[in-house]
């Protein structure tokens, strides 16, 4: 039956006028789904992990054309603020409890709140996409540097836009991406840091050459973040043609170097709350 609910919104003519909001929403973690394009129109679908429909009854319309509810309103409202967009209404607390602010971008209006937790109601550990205090590794491939350049520019965006600090990033480039493991290993092991970004992109070619090095990427990245206990993000595209990769370099399905970078922000802090002791003195 039903599998999801999507309200179309038209921002513009042409896809330029939607980047914007599409910025917007990809720094808030929202994830590109379907497109389409027939004539002179374009849509572009912004998934969140889940949605509903809402029915108000009230003597007025809604202020906002879209509410979407977020883990944690206060990190999102300061990388909200760093995006330049217009502000309708600062942050601050609902008469029902909620933490809400609204925005406005190419005239769509917004509003992003987080629910106040029910006494004894959870939804299990969550972590904040806040980068504040922590340091970062990326490790990036020169090989398809057209690529992975961009990538590289995506991760940075999405550490300095969640609060870290330039001088808590180390970028560490490395000639391919059968380099990237072994120095990702390296670096988690010195302990300084809380997370690693590794960033590459391996191409399909007319050989066996291609299978045998994103296996070993997937394998290294994968066997370092378990073999150390620090998070290790995966931002090493494996593309048939290079047209996927240009448009997983900050196109039309993104920019993969960005989600990465929120990756290791979002894991960083996981990690931190999974060791905290709970109440009482259990975990």
């Amino acid at each position: 039956m039903i599998r999801s609910v999507i309200f179309p919104r038209v921002l513009g003519k042409s896809l330029e006028d939607l980047q914007p909001a599409l910025e917007l929403f990809r720094a808030l973690g929202f994830a590109p789904g379907n497109e389409w394009h027939e004539g002179g129109s374009h849509g572009v679908e912004m998934l969140a992990a889940s949605g509903g429909v809402e029915f108000i009854a009230a003597p007025d319309a809604p202020c906002v054309d879209v509410m979407v509810e977020l883990s944690d309103a206060d990190a999102a409202w300061q990388i909200i603020k760093k995006l330049g967009v217009t502000i309708r209404k600062e942050i601050a607390d609902t008469a029902y409890g909620a933490r809400l602010f609204e925005v406005e971008v190419s005239g769509l209006r917004i509003g992003f709140l987080t629910y106040a937790k029910q006494p004894g109601k959870t939804r299990g550990l969550e972590a904040p996409l806040n980068a504040a205090g922590k340091r970062f590794a990326i490790v990036v491939s020169r090989f398809n540097s057209f690529i992975t350049e961009r990538l590289l520019d995506g991760a940075l965006q999405a550490l300095r836009q969640s609060g870290a600090m330039a001088d808590d990033i180390t970028i560490v480039h490395v000639p391919g991406a059968f380099e990237i493991p072994a120095t990702a290993r390296q670096l988690a092991e010195t302990k300084r840091y809380h997370a690693i970004v590794c960033i590459g992109c391996v191409l399909r070619g007319n050989t066996l050459h291609y299978e045998v090095i994103a296996n070993e990427v997937t394998r290294g990245v994968g066997q370092s973040a378990q073999e150390t206990g620090v998070p290790h993000a995966f931002g090493v595209l494996t593309c048939d043609t290079l047209e996927q990769a240009i448009n997983r370099a900050g196109l039309k399905a993104g920019n993969k170097g960005f989600e990465a970078g929120v990756t290791a922000v979002e894991m960083a802090r996981l990690r931190e709350k999974v060791a905290e002791p709970a109440a009482g003195g259990k975990r």
